[in-house]
């Protein structure tokens, strides 16, 4: 279950968004706030996992709100406002929902939130059992992500990812057995949730799995199912610099 906060200055609006939350059987929300000055005192005693914030509030806006979290929940912004778009996703914030929006759009929201939510929780308990583990196996080779796509969750294991691809908000997964997966999620957030011993960013739209790396060139990285992916010029020195300590 999603532990969620709701906040918003304008009433109706935050009633729009308790209405939805209820409506989500993944979501619990222990809060609403309509300003962000209460909701960020009552965050320095409790935790939560996901927060609803407008952006343009008085007092303290949604955007210097979220700057002065010391922890860091899913965050998706709530505004009616689009020029704050980019401001939000400089955050790393989830989604930015722009109002007025309804259900449908809401609900894709919350689904790419509860996306990263079941894989970070999986990396997590993962990571806690490869420091109890005394056995040979690797890492990467217990490790399993969670992944909705087709309108199922599917367990795949990380080490059949060949690589990922971004494609704007989606990404996909390119596994060893043909298969390709395309989720609703973030590129920078799957980077952080898989082991980075074994996947390298190699360019703004693309990481691969080092293990499935069979050669390279000036400008392309050639992998296992004979595909292959364009180095990016900011990610080149420190692929060149694995392949020389590595081989």
């Amino acid at each position: 279950m999603i532990r969620c906060l709701a906040i918003d200055d304008e009433p109706l609006a935050l009633r729009q968004i308790t209405g939805y939350i209820e409506k989500i059987p993944f979501l619990e929300l222990v809060h609403t706030f309509t300003n962000a000055v209460e909701a960020q005192h009552y965050l320095l005693t409790e935790s939560v996992d996901l927060i609803f914030v407008d952006i343009n509030m008085p007092a303290l806006s949604g955007v210097d709100f979220v700057r002065s979290l010391s922890s860091s929940p899913m965050v998706i912004f709530t505004t009616a406002y689009s020029e704050y778009a980019v401001e939000g996703f400089k955050l790393d914030a989830i989604d930015y929902l722009l109002k007025p929006f309804g259900f449908a759009e809401f609900s894709r929201s919350v689904n790419k939130a509860y996306s990263l939510y079941e894989l970070l929780s999986l990396k997590n308990r993962s990571d806690k059992a490869d420091e109890e583990a005394t056995g040979s196996e690797s890492a990467a080779d217990k490790d399993y992500i969670s992944v909705r796509a087709d309108h199922k969750t599917s367990l795949v294991k990380v080490s059949n990812i060949i690589y990922l691809e971004s494609e704007g908000e989606y990404v996909r997964m390119h596994l060893n057995d043909g298969t390709k997966l395309v989720t609703l999620f973030r590129l920078k957030n799957m980077e952080s949730a898989l082991p980075a011993e074994m996947f390298m960013r190699v360019h703004r739209s693309y990481i691969i799995n080092l293990k499935c790396v069979t050669g390279y060139t000036k400008g392309r990285i050639f992998l296992d199912n004979d595909d292959y992916v364009p180095i990016g010029d900011n990610y080149k020195e420190s692929f060149v610099k694995y392949v020389e300590d590595k081989f």
